[in-house]
């Protein structure tokens, strides 16, 4: 349920509502807005009796959120949600942010050439593991602790915002303290003990599509990190698995204009996952900024044919350098901009 109140709607007003709704044994959320403040309640597993709130005081009308899904649908907030990585770096607005950097963090060189490469192209944020979740335990894991020390190395050397994987809630307290962003992977997209932990903490959080995920447990999802207190959640589409051996996944880009027609959360999306496959990667992002992406998620390796881990779905600088000029054109021609590194002038590095 979501209260609307009066534009004019006086601060003891709001109160007086949120009273009433904690009486009812539901929490209140205030969502001050600049026309008007909204109250969301919360708490609820079925309909909700509103004939205690429609009559006060200030109460311009009350809305039932259809959906199972709350906090994150557009009725319950009807303008997309800017989620801010860094200085100037922000997803869900009108410029398309790009992500890029290797599948793992190997060596201090090799996570710093990554980066300045990928800034030298214009990605606007460094992805890099430091835990990588494998199917095969004996297949490279990630450096750990080192890993995220590598991480801020980079972007104390470049500046670029730094997004990379948690796999527990240990490990998402340690990503935290090196991070500008924490990604939740996959295989953890509904492990949900780490999703409440994320949810009470303050950093921004990646939400990566289920291999085998509908997008109504993707918002889901979302839902529990926002119902435990943060809000800086960006979705990302990362294909989905199918019978079909040909590619890694099945890379739906469906799921972004539908995502962005139910959810005001930002959605960003993964070809080098959604693919597996170097040479589809780079159709397959125009295609999702075609879509409307608000940005993308690629793994650039400045040598794929030696890396530890999916060196066969990484680009060469070069390649992520050309993908970049393609990106340019075509959220130029939907009327959307490539957003450009911030510290690139500022000769850092």
């Amino acid at each position: 349920m979501l209260v609307v109140m009066h534009h004019d709607a006086a601060a003891s007003e709001v109160e007086a509502v949120c009273q009433t709704i904690r009486d009812m044994g539901y929490q209140p959320v205030p969502m001050p807005g600049e026309q008007r403040t909204a109250i969301g309640l919360i708490g609820n597993e079925g309909p909700v009796d509103d004939s205690q709130v429609v009559g006060l005081p200030g109460v311009a009308q009350v809305l039932h959120v259809s959906k199972p899904y709350k906090q994150v649908s557009r009725e319950w907030k009807a303008e997309t949600t800017l989620v801010t990585l860094g200085p100037g770096v922000v997803v869900g607005g009108r410029d398309v942010v790009v992500i890029a950097g290797p599948c793992s963090v190997e060596s201090e060189e090799q996570i710093v050439a990554s980066a300045r490469a990928v800034r030298a192209a214009g990605a606007t944020a460094l992805r890099g593991g430091a835990f990588k979740p494998r199917s095969s335990p004996y297949s490279f894991q990630g450096l750990g602790k080192r890993g995220l020390e590598l991480l801020a190395l980079a972007r104390q050397e470049t500046g670029l915002p730094i997004v990379t994987e948690a796999m527990d809630e240990a490990g998402a307290e340690l990503v935290a303290e090196y991070a500008d962003c924490i990604q939740l992977g996959a295989r953890n997209m509904q492990n949900y003990s780490l999703l409440r932990a994320v949810g009470r903490m303050k950093k921004p959080v990646l939400l990566k599509r289920g291999l085998a995920a509908t997008i109504t447990e993707l918002l889901m999802s979302a839902e529990y990190i926002l119902a435990a207190g943060n809000p800086q959640v960006i979705l990302c589409e990362r294909g989905v698995r199918t019978f079909d051996s040909a590619a890694r996944n099945m890379f739906d880009l469906n799921a972004i204009p539908i995502v962005q027609r139910l959810s005001h959360l930002p959605i960003i999306a993964d070809p080098s996952h959604g693919t597996g496959l170097r040479d589809k990667v780079t159709p397959m992002a125009r295609a999702a900024v075609a879509a409307g992406a608000d940005g993308i998620i690629v793994e650039v390796h400045p040598n794929p044919d030696r890396a530890l881990s999916d060196g066969a779905q990484s680009l060469f600088p070069e390649q992520f350098a050309q993908l970049m000029e393609a990106l340019r054109l075509i959220a130029g021609a939907i009327d959307r901009n490539v957003a450009s590194p911030l510290h690139a002038e500022l000769g850092i590095g």
